[in-house]
């Protein structure tokens, strides 16, 4: 049987990580298996807070949507409400875009559903 050589392969693997791993804390981004370990956390954290980022950036939504409607003397929950019973379908972004940048709009979508 032949001999083969895999330090080619594994040197470009080691590379990969390594380089996936740059800015990281001590042996964690220069010892291949330490840099590992920590990249695989890391990518678990970062897939875990992609699905948070929308929850989070919903929240925020609702948030900003509640004290907007609230000058408008409707707290958020009564004002969704209206808004399923008027058939006004925004969704809460632009809502929230509404609010901030365009208070006109904003005044008159609560105008419509009152």
């Amino acid at each position: 049987m032949s001999r083969v050589k895999r330090g080619v392969v594994s040197h470009r693997r080691h590379k990969r990580v390594l380089k996936q791993t740059k800015g990281y804390w001590g042996q964690r981004s220069n010892i291949f298996r330490r840099a590992t370990e920590t990249l695989l956390r890391a990518m678990a954290f970062a897939f875990k807070s992609r699905k948070l980022r929308k929850r989070d950036f919903r929240s925020m939504f609702i948030t900003r949507v509640n004290a907007a409607s609230r000058q408008h003397g409707l707290p958020y929950s009564v004002f969704i409400h209206k808004m399923n019973i008027a058939k006004v379908a925004i969704n809460r972004k632009m809502l929230a875009q509404m609010a901030i940048y365009d208070p006109k709009a904003f005044e008159a979508v609560v105008a419509k559903i009152k």
